[in-house]
């Protein structure tokens, strides 16, 4: 048996050659389609660095990356070849994870658009011919329902575009798809009745409503939130544990005036105390720490010293 000069010969020659850009124009020249080679000016061959290629996958690499000026008009193209000397089931989808590792390298130089990747799998296996599919679509169990997903547009869920009274009929999903259709374009006060009947349904959590609630304080455009909450608190028998953890709680030490301006003013020590409680409750449910600066009226100094104790 002769001695092996390095660990991995079959990669070593193939990236020797390779790598000298007159040998890659062959190469290049011979194997590629027409109608890809028609797009490529082969003198302008570039071996690209071996960081496109995704960290991950940095014990596998043994592919050359070449950048390609179009002939026709302006556009980015990327050559890749893989060398294989053993079998690979899913070499399809280990060749196209490279074309988006070298795609994402491109976003991140500063480009706006992808670039075109066109990936060659140079095969030198004891086992011939190669035994496997190039299709990456056949590496999944449904190639069919695979091809359905991954060659036509993705699903889109424009909730800016969906009819309220549709909107209405979504069962469990309807609020979330309310809310964020409208919380930057219509005072939420024009929402209350829908708010009302969806949360009648009693199809969401505590927690979930707790998290509306926070969403509508923070995101929501309307001229007296606390008041709108208020509201919704009221006609929500079913949760109203939840909006006493939080909207209650405000209203009982009288600040709902103070909280609709954004501030309280000449409030009384008894009421700083609750309304501090208040403030730590929020911060809990997870609201921010500048909201409830601006719905309790506390100073940053007072924020800062809710949790000392």
């Amino acid at each position: 048996m002769s001695k092996k000069f390095t660990p991995t010969p079959h990669d070593a020659i193939f990236k020797q050659f390779l790598s000298e850009k007159e040998t890659a124009k062959d190469f290049f020249d011979i194997w590629l389609p027409d109608e890809i080679k028609a797009l490529c000016d082969l003198d302008s061959l570039k071996v690209e660095s071996g960081s496109f290629v995704d960290s991950e996958m940095k014990n596998y690499q043994s592919d050359i990356l070449y950048s390609v000026k179009t002939e026709k008009g302006s556009g980015y193209f990327y050559l890749l070849i893989e060398h294989q000397s053993t079998p690979d089931k899913l070499m399809a989808w280990r060749l196209m994870r490279y074309c988006m590792a070298a795609m994402q390298k491109h976003l991140e130089a500063g480009h706006k658009e992808l670039p075109l990747v066109f990936p060659i799998l140079f095969y030198c296996g004891e086992k011939s011919p190669h035994p496997y599919s190039t299709d990456w679509l056949d590496c999944f169990s449904g190639r069919d329902i695979a091809e359905e997903i991954y060659t036509k547009p993705f699903k889109l869920v424009d909730v800016t575009t969906l009819d309220d009274g549709d909107i209405m009929q979504h069962k469990r999903i309807a609020l979330l798809e309310l809310l964020q259709k409208h919380i930057r374009r219509r005072d939420m006060t024009e929402l209350l009745d829908s708010i009302v009947k969806l949360l009648s349904y009693n199809y969401y959590t505590d927690n979930q409503v707790i998290t509306m609630f926070n969403y509508l304080i923070q995101e929501g455009n309307t001229t007296k939130p606390m008041e709108f909450i208020n509201e919704i608190a009221k006609q929500s028998e079913k949760h109203e544990g939840a909006f006493m953890t939080i909207a209650q709680q405000i209203e009982e030490i009288g600040i709902k005036k103070g909280i609709q301006q954004g501030k309280i003013e000449g409030i009384q020590e008894g009421e700083k105390q609750a309304s501090m409680k208040i403030a730590r409750q929020m911060l809990e449910s997870g609201m921010d720490r500048q909201s409830v600066m601006k719905f309790t009226g506390l100073t940053d100094a007072e924020m800062s010293n809710l949790f000392k104790d």
